[in-house]
């Protein structure tokens, strides 16, 4: 299976500070997701394509990356393709 980057819709909480906590996440039929816990944040590139703030979540049991571009000020996670 190919990784792919696929845009989402984030909710997110933005603290005094600047920092940016998501909370859910929408798939593209309009199911919700809640992010479980956040295990890391740090600035990185995707593995296909693109950069910016990479938090590795937990999922409902499946660690994934999710990532917020800043200077496009939009999310994607990476994705697999069936």
């Amino acid at each position: 299976m190919e990784l792919y980057k696929r845009y989402i819709k984030v909710v997110a909480v933005y603290g005094k500070t600047g920092d940016v906590q998501p909370l859910y996440f929408y798939w593209d039929d309009g199911k919700r997701y809640r992010i479980d816990r956040i295990l890391s944040r740090e600035r990185r590139a995707s593995q296909v394509g693109g950069c910016g703030i990479r938090y590795v979540c937990m999922i409902q049991g499946s660690q994934r990356s999710l990532f917020l571009e800043q200077e496009k000020n939009r999310w994607f996670i990476e994705s697999y393709q069936p």
